[in-house]
């Protein structure tokens, strides 16, 4: 019997489910769970590279190790395994990786646009504004570099000309994250038709006020 059945399940309905909502297309995006271990020990389950989602089976997840080793037999791991490596490695917080391509939010990738924090919901969710990282070719350790570096301590980023990443304590909320951007994305930017100044952040001593509520979440998810 596979010891990790109920994760490859877990991971399986996630990725079914980001399909489902459109923020990959068949081919696009990737997730991934941490298994076992943390920092730079430990194995972790990622989706297989070039395998539609409509066709994938819970099998057919790819335990790796944290230096992108296959532990078995059988498909290859995604080729953006290097970001979810990366940030796996170096936020003991996080336990699952998403990444989307989504419309809007990854038109505000083409464009270069920082996503400011313009909602409550975001801020609490996310930790403040969607930072947008610089370009990198996908699937290279430059990109899985940039990609920790615009995260920093919070949930989500944009990759220029690319998409979404989106973490959390499981693959549920990741994907929540994944999905609240997008939402953000198409609030942006039709605000933004209105013209100058058309999406209007939220007042700063309130963005103050729920960073901080957003830092005692984690700390008491932290202590758990």
């Amino acid at each position: 019997m596979d010891q990790w059945a109920s994760q490859r399940q877990e991971l399986w309905r996630v990725c079914g489910e980001m399909y489902r909502r459109g923020l990959v297309s068949a081919y696009s995006g990737n997730a991934s769970l941490r298994l076992a271990g943390s920092g730079r020990e430990g194995l972790l389950l990622i989706t297989p590279t070039h395998h539609p989602y409509y066709r994938l089976k819970p099998e057919e997840l790819v335990v790796v190790d944290l230096n992108g080793e296959p532990l078995e037999d059988g498909l290859l791991p995604s080729s953006e395994a290097p970001l979810h490596l990366e940030i796996h490695r170096e936020r003991d917080d996080v336990a699952a990786v998403v990444h989307t391509h989504s419309i809007y939010a990854s038109v505000a990738a083409v464009a270069g646009r920082e996503i400011p924090p313009i909602v409550d919901e975001m801020v609490l969710s996310i930790g403040s504004s969607v930072r947008i990282g610089d370009y990198a070719f996908p699937g290279t350790e430059e990109l899985a570099q940039i990609a920790l570096r615009t995260l920093g301590d919070r949930n989500a980023a944009l990759l220029r000309n690319h998409g979404v990443v989106g973490v959390g304590p499981d693959p549920w909320e990741a994907l929540e994250v994944c999905d609240l951007v997008e939402r953000l994305a198409q609030i942006f930017v039709l605000a933004q038709s209105f013209g100058p100044g058309g999406a209007n952040p939220l007042p700063p001593h309130i963005v103050e006020l729920e960073q901080q509520l957003f830092q005692m979440k984690h700390k008491a998810a932290r202590s758990q």
